[in-house]
């Protein structure tokens, strides 16, 4: 708001009154904010939750503060992340799904509404610092380019300060990363002992380290997104050789063994019941033992993935110990959803492969078993651990039973939580951490932010809980509904009802199960038959609730979620791109589309001199990927197919001066021939005996090779040393079955990467 000039104004300064605006200030005392998200953490997978997993650094903020055991998200991690920020939930915001989507309902577009001001919107002009490291997974992918438009990205929505990315996931070892509006390549490399998680965690006490410097009266939100525990599951070596043989009793007996500690901790009631298995979940004795051998190398990459992200906390809080400001701070730890069954039954040694189609015999998983949790492997753990990491729950992430939405949460606040190392049973949502962190600060929700007027906040604040006579109390939640891929429930008084939704079947055939989460704190005891009464009141509440807060229409599709918008001016509604290099990284929804297609690139470069090499465009990483590329006054295109490198290498040099030169990749069923050309006389060419639908998740740079170098020709960034004057692709429509088997492999990888 604009502040109206309070002095007077003479014809001198003598006769004169200076004013200076009022600057805003927190109320006095008002503590710093600490979000930390982890991404597909499951109930159990914490030690306090009654994990095996050491997670030391976050048991000691659970026995200096508060866990709660009846706290419930989305099932997803861009709708999480929404209500999270915002208090809403997240259909009235327009993020029913990912980012990725946009349906043309107000409940599916992709952004967050600008009428739902996020917690950094509200807190920024009342006077905090706010910071956001991390996974963002709330601006359209399409919007992901140097072009914007940016009204979606942190900094338009209430933080000073960006470091992360800006997808579902990316690679830990090699990340596509952003500093505020643009995109950048990591500090380090692999080789140099980089690892995402460490470096947001450097970021995230650099920012607070120059705040505090600064202006050290001001408190600070910070908003610290992990990728961890989302797949890949990648960690340095010595974490991963930590958890040998760790889990080899195998998923039900390690199953049954955290379930004890978890009665044993308090966290479940002494009666629960262990749900039985998922479906599609084999008993573990029976497995083939390179199954089995397989997916404990699985299970030990998310162990160490999860401890390694532990010890990164632990050095933010010794710095905020370190500095005075640890026990005026208020953390809340917590989970987007639970644990993941996007790893299939058997697990992922390397999803663009499987994605693919492209099988691995028991000899090349045997060959490499090694690589798993490292820099060369892209893994998601089976079924079966994911259920784990849920105990005592059914199902996973995307579904609303226990196992997608009951998640661990634990507040830390050592000058406004009493009761060190109290649990707390009542129901609460991420709708009400925005509330929560408002109560505590003093701040009114306001009618508008910048300019917009505002909807309610949907959440409850849960401070009331705090007070160690509060552990007796009821919630003063009334009522929670849920909705994900057509899966519901809802939540009022203690009673739950949920459905389980196979896609594509009608909506009016899906069974509702009724429970007493009071009495049944895992979902065994299925009360339908026995009360349909109350079902039927619970099922109209739904109704009722999906309607105020924007759940409808009910929407199940999958893979067509993943087509481009048809909206005008975005990067993929085309088959012709013309770029200038060096151009900022593209992220895989905003550049060319070559995967499972012929396409021809061609680029005039300048070349002052014999030698002058880099890299024309690249795209993916070490693991797979293709690049184009000078080497040694030799054209080449390599097509990394996983580590097997096919390389077209022309028989000439490329002369000195200018030039155009080429490849030409053509698609024959599902092999291809890439052929280089220079000045469109054909030079050398190579057969590609299988075309990839999906190329990478990773996208393309132009006139360099940032992050993991596509070819092993060369180490990265390899920037071309002459000039490019310009790059353009040509791309053929698809044929149907080509769009099709692209469109769904995309569709199948995007899944993976919520």
């Amino acid at each position: 708001m604009t502040q109206h000039f309070g002095g007077h104004i003479g014809r001198t300064v003598a006769e004169s009154k200076p004013w200076w605006p009022q600057v805003a200030r927190p109320r006095k005392g008002a503590p710093n904010v600490l979000v930390i998200l982890f991404d597909d953490l499951g109930f159990s997978h914490l030690g306090c939750y009654g994990s095996a997993i050491e997670t030391a650094k976050i048991d000691k903020l659970a026995k200096g503060g508060l866990r709660y055991t009846n706290f419930h998200t989305t099932a997803l991690c861009s709708p999480t992340r929404a209500a999270l920020l915002t208090g809403r939930n997240h259909h009235s915001v327009g993020m029913r799904g990912l980012a990725n989507w946009s349906t043309g309902f107000p409940n599916c577009t992709g952004t967050v509404a600008k009428s739902a001001g996020t917690l950094a919107e509200m807190l920024r002009p009342v006077g905090y610092s706010t910071f956001v490291v991390g996974k963002w997974h709330l601006t359209p992918m399409e919007d992901t380019s140097a072009a914007g438009p940016f009204d979606q990205w942190p900094l338009s929505r209430g933080f000073d300060r960006y470091y992360g990315f800006l997808q579902g996931e990316t690679d830990q070892f090699s990340p596509e990363l952003y500093c505020d509006n643009h995109p950048i390549d990591p500090p380090r490399t692999p080789e140099e002992g980089y690892h995402l998680s460490e470096d947001l965690v450097d970021q995230a006490i650099g920012m607070v380290r120059s705040q505090k410097s600064a202006i050290p009266e001001k408190p600070f939100f910070l908003y610290l997104a992990f990728g961890a525990t989302h797949a890949p599951h990648q960690a340095p070596q010595s974490y991963v050789d930590k958890y040998r043989g760790r889990f080899d009793a195998g998923w039900d007996k390690i199953r049954e063994q955290w379930f004890e500690k978890q009665k044993a901790l308090g966290i479940v009631p002494p009666d629960t019941q262990l749900a039985p298995r998922n479906p599609g979940v084999e008993p573990w004795d029976t497995l083939p033992d390179m199954q089995k051998k397989l997916a404990l190398k699985l299970q030990e990459a998310y162990a160490a993935f999860l401890d390694h992200t532990d010890a990164q906390i632990g050095r933010l809080t010794s710095f905020l110990s370190q500095i005075g400001e640890l026990d005026n701070t208020m953390i809340v730890l917590m989970s987007d959803n639970g644990a993941s069954q996007e790893g299939g039954p058997l697990g992922v040694i390397d999803t663009f492969k499987y994605f693919n189609g492209i099988p691995e015999s028991l000899d090349e998983i045997s060959a490499r078993m090694n690589d798993i949790g490292g820099p060369k492997s892209q893994t998601n753990y089976p079924w079966g651990w994911a259920q784990v990491g849920n105990t005592p729950n059914k199902r996973y992430k995307q579904n609303t039973h226990g196992g997608g939405i009951r998640d661990p949460m634990i507040i830390h606040w050592p000058n406004g939580v009493a009761d060190a190392g109290g649990i707390r049973h009542q129901f609460h949502h991420v709708t009400d951490i925005t509330p929560t962190v408002l109560d505590i600060v003093g701040v009114t929700p306001p009618d508008h932010v910048n300019g917009v007027a505002q909807m309610p906040i949907h959440g409850v604040s849960l401070a009331y809980t705090f007070p160690p006579e509060a552990k007796a109390e009821r919630s003063r939640k009334k009522s929670q509904f849920f909705e994900m891929y057509g899966h519901r429930g809802i939540w009022s008084d203690g009673w739950k009802a949920v459905t389980y939704h196979p896609a594509g079947k009608p909506f009016e055939d899906d069974r509702w199960e009724l429970y007493h989460l009071e009495n049944d704190f895992s979902e065994c005891n299925d009360l339908a038959q026995k009360n349909p009464e109350k079902l039927r009141e619970m099922i109209e509440l739904w109704w009722t609730e999906a309607g105020r807060y924007g759940a409808l229409p009910l929407d199940d599709r999958r893979a067509e979620m993943w087509r481009p918008t048809p909206r005008d001016m975005t990067p993929r509604n085309r088959h012709r791109y013309v770029l200038y290099p060096p151009v900022a990284h593209m992220t895989g929804e905003v550049s060319p589309a070559l995967g499972n297609r012929s396409f021809v690139a061609s680029a005039e470069v300048v070349r002052e001199k014999a030698g002058m090499e880099g890299a024309i465009f690249a795209l993916g990483t070490g693991n797979n990927g293709m690049a184009f590329y000078i080497k040694g006054d030799k054209l080449i295109f390599d097509y990394n197919l996983f580590t097997h490198h096919y390389k077209a290498i022309s028989d000439r040099p490329v002369p000195t001066g200018a030039s155009t030169v080429a490849v030409q990749f053509e698609k024959v069923g599902k092999q291809g021939k890439a052929t280089v050309m220079i000045d469109g006389v054909a030079c050398g060419s190579v057969e590609v005996p299988t075309v990839l639908r999906m190329i990478s998740s990773n996208g393309m740079d132009a006139g360099y090779d940032g992050g993991s170098a596509v070819s092993d020709d060369y180490q990265a960034p390899f920037r071309f040393q002459g000039e490019i004057k310009r790059l353009v692709f040509e791309m053929p429509q698809r044929s149907r079955k080509d769009e099709a088997d692209a469109q769904k492999t995309e569709a199948a990888v995007a899944f993976a990467r919520q």
